[in-house]
């Protein structure tokens, strides 16, 4: 029975990859799209080395070649016992994969991080650190480049401009919220949080996707660590969850 735990687990795993990565778009809630390509090569290679050891060992495998007999033939003294039965749970993951994915990290997350604020970002040389914003009416932002600006831009390129931000629904202490993103750089476990807090609103239900329109609220001195990113909101709008929900890239434009 070991050997068929093992051989089985091979693969429902390189289906489960598979199915996430070439039928569907869920591997986008553990890794970076430029990942898909080896998801799909791991996948391709559990399923070969899964089908070259049930085809070496026979399937059904067979107390023989299994190694139960332990050469106590007659007897049946095996010691093996099949492998201890706890092993049956490693097939959980393998199948969650094809019928239980779990969703993309939210405010779970978000809330139980320490939020650093944003590296000061470097200019080339003779380029401006924030070049102004479009002119118009409402400029979509990222909450990275949103927050680098609330915190570091002593020349006030937000200052009375409109802007969109789209994230999930964070709750914070005492009433306060926060629409929030996770970015990786190569997968969930290294996520980073970017919070903005929510001025003017009433907070909807956590993870919820909202975009969120308002002008900027100064908290803290710009230019400092002590500086927050915040928002005094005049709109807040469900949305549905994004195909990539750690994609926080934004082409700034006006809108209406």
């Amino acid at each position: 029975m070991k050997r068929n735990i093992q051989v089985l687990l091979l693969l429902f795993l390189g289906v489960g990859l598979l199915h996430i990565a070439l039928l569907t778009d869920l591997y986008l809630r553990y890794v970076r799209p430029g990942l898909r390509p080896a998801l799909i090569a791991s996948g391709v290679l559990l399923l070969v080395l899964g089908a070259v050891s049930a085809a070496r060992d026979g399937f059904p495998f067979d107390r023989a070649r299994t190694g139960r007999n332990d050469g106590h033939s007659g007897h049946g003294h095996g010691h093996g016992g099949g492998g201890p039965r706890i092993a049956w749970l490693l097939y959980v993951p393998a199948l969650t994969l094809l019928f239980l994915a779990p969703p993309a990290l939210g405010s779970y997350t978000a809330s139980r991080d320490n939020t650093e604020a944003p590296k000061a970002p470097k200019a080339a040389a003779g380029d401006s650190l924030f070049p102004p914003l479009p002119g118009g009416g409402v400029v979509p932002m990222s909450l990275n480049d949103f927050s680098s600006r609330a915190v570091w831009d002593t020349g006030g390129t937000l200052k009375g401009r409109t802007v969109r931000l789209t994230g999930f629904v964070t709750p914070g202490h005492r009433g306060a919220w926060y629409v929030s993103r996770l970015a990786i750089s190569c997968c969930a476990a290294d996520a980073q949080v970017r919070k903005v807090r929510v001025h003017g609103a009433t907070a909807p239900r956590p993870d919820t996707w909202v975009t969120v329109t308002g002008t900027w609220h100064p908290s803290g001195r710009t230019g400092t660590a002590g500086a927050s990113p915040a928002l005094d909101a005049t709109a807040v709008r469900r949305v549905p969850e994004p195909k990539d929900p750690y994609n926080d890239v934004v082409a700034t434009r006006t809108g209406s």
